[in-house]
């Protein structure tokens, strides 16, 4: 497996274009959260035996891959890595549950944001005029939200998302 940096490398050759750069920030958080909605919404606890009705909820195919494909993957990637994934998957999942306590509907919501986050994501890319990664390989899928990170620690240290040269 590629080493977090040679992820980040690749992925950086296709985000060059600082409109992309952009898109990126505000639409990978929203494709994240968007995704983990819809997944959300595939019960898993109510078919385990023993899971109590109270649980039972909490157990769908959103957490069962968080728990059980992202946590591992970004583990093998670095300690920071599975930090970021584990942190983005529990804020997901608490604006998923506000959604829901509300009475809003998930389904809607969650569809609604994905569909327009990958719309913009793709116009992003044709500024860009670059594909997106993960038309390469479908792991590029879970680099966006460290590319993402690496854009907004980078701003925050140094006020822009850009590197600065020297």
């Amino acid at each position: 497996m590629r080493s977090l940096k040679q992820f980040l490398d690749t992925y950086a050759e296709s985000h060059q274009n600082p409109v992309n750069q952009w898109i990126h920030v505000f639409c990978v958080p929203a494709i994240f959260f968007a995704t983990l909605g819809l997944l959300w919404l595939v019960p898993i606890g109510r078919f385990i035996p023993g899971v109590s009705a109270e649980l039972a909820p909490y157990i769908n195919l959103a957490t069962v891959f968080a728990l059980f494909v992202g946590m591992p993957y970004y583990l093998r990637l670095s300690f920071g890595s599975l930090v970021v994934g584990a942190v983005w998957s529990l804020l997901s999942f608490a604006g998923i549950v506000a959604i829901q306590s509300h009475g809003l509907s998930l389904l809607w919501i969650s569809a609604t944001v994905w569909i327009v986050a990958w719309a913009i994501q793709f116009y992003g890319h044709h500024v860009e005029g670059a594909k997106p990664s993960f038309a390469d390989d479908v792991q590029f899928l879970m680099i966006g939200p460290l590319f993402v990170m690496q854009k907004i620690n980078r701003l925050v240290t140094t006020g822009s998302i850009h590197p600065t040269t020297h």
